[in-house]
């Protein structure tokens, strides 16, 4: 295993930055996700630490071994293609086999070390077919023994699982994960898709316009996010642009643009964050998560509840997704389903609480970038 350390790293094409400043900490035996919109430097990133481009300008440590002009084939990293890259001449054998030989592996070594990844991978049985014969899922199970067998040091993955259906997508994550554990391996996963990174990852850095905007774990991502684009990039979210109006003690007074209604929110209690936001010059937002809010029959005492009118209603199996306009601002909430779908309709007068504990108020940073 390696950590992996990148130091105010820049990559260009041209004029073009596809990654800008990225400092990056990465520990041993980690699953760490680059998570973003496509192009937005999370593949030139894994790139640049498999050794395929260098970077314009900063350092990529391995376990703090300068590696930055390394090139790859010295930089013992096991990389699984989008495309998986498989051989469609060879069989399942010879494809796992191939980096073996390239590195001159004697031939007992050889059979034992293919055979045992065959058998992590649970394809032993498939060890004499070609690999065209295989069913997608197959396929990448062989992309993965290949690049387990050379028993790299980093394991990198870019979007291995983007070509499968949704159901062997789900099973493929269970055996990535399987694998990671069994071989105690540090692993980069660069993917698009929300519920991979939130379902897979140690930690997760999340990418847009070659700026990594967050690096934290995946309930920190989705519960703290830094701005509205990690906000609105990982799952559902309310975001209400606010006016911060008073600050008091633990708590902040805010107001919707609209100014008709006033949210007080409790300030996170990590040191010095209130004050920071506060000396933004970025535009506010308040955000929450759907299944945070409350809809109410009657009004009770507390804060931030406010009475509104359900817009629309709909139904998406385990839950029921309910939109609230109170004085002109539409509020999502996600109710779970509890088989009584009609007792939410259109039209339906109701109240909705907005848990001080579950408001964060956090930057606009939407078309900054280009």
């Amino acid at each position: 295993m390696a950590s992996i350390k990148m130091e105010n790293v820049q990559k260009a094409f041209g004029k073009t930055i596809a990654v800008d400043h990225l400092n990056l900490d990465i520990k041993e035996g980690e699953f760490f996700t680059f998570l973003g919109p496509s192009g937005c430097g999370k593949t030139t990133t894994l790139r640049m630490i498999a050794g395929f481009y260098y970077p314009t300008k900063g350092i990529v440590r391995f376990s703090d071994k300068d590696m930055t002009r390394v090139p790859p084939e010295k930089r013992n990293t096991g990389m699984v293609f989008q495309n998986y890259a498989l051989f469609p001449h060879m069989t399942v054998f010879e494809n796992v086999a191939f980096g073996l030989r390239v590195r001159k592996i004697r031939s007992s070594e050889l059979k034992r070390r293919v055979q045992d990844a065959l058998q992590k991978v649970r394809l032993e049985s498939y060890r004499n077919r070609q690999v065209s014969q295989l069913s997608g899922g197959q396929q990448q199970r062989v992309a993965l023994a290949r690049a387990l067998v050379i028993e790299p040091e980093i394991l990198l993955l870019d979007e291995p699982l983007s070509n499968l259906d949704a159901k062997l997508r789900d099973e493929m994550r269970v055996e990535i994960l399987r694998l990671q554990r069994d071989y105690k391996i540090t692993t980069i996963y660069v993917t698009h898709d929300q519920a991979e990174a939130l379902s897979m990852s140690d930690r997760i850095a999340v990418f847009n316009y070659g700026i990594c905007h967050q690096v934290g774990t995946p309930a920190e991502i989705y519960n703290q996010p830094a701005n509205d684009f990690v906000a609105s990039f990982i799952g559902e979210i309310n975001l209400l642009p606010v006016q911060v109006k008073s600050v008091e003690h633990e708590n902040m007074v805010v107001a919707l643009e609209n100014g008709e209604q006033q949210i007080t929110i409790d300030v996170p209690k990590q040191a010095g964050e209130g004050d920071s936001i506060l000396r933004t010059d970025k535009d506010l937002a308040v955000a929450i998560r759907p299944e945070a809010i409350r809809i109410l029959d009657v009004a009770e005492d507390g804060i931030n509840i406010f009475k509104g009118k359900i817009d629309s209603v709909q139904f998406f199996g385990s839950v029921v997704n309910v939109i609230v306009d109170v004085q002109n601002v539409s509020i999502r909430v996600d109710v779970l389903n509890t088989q009584e779908v009609g007792y939410y309709y259109q039209g339906k007068d109701v109240y909705v609480e907005l848990p001080p504990n579950q408001l964060r108020l956090i930057p606009v940073i939407s078309g900054d970038a280009p």
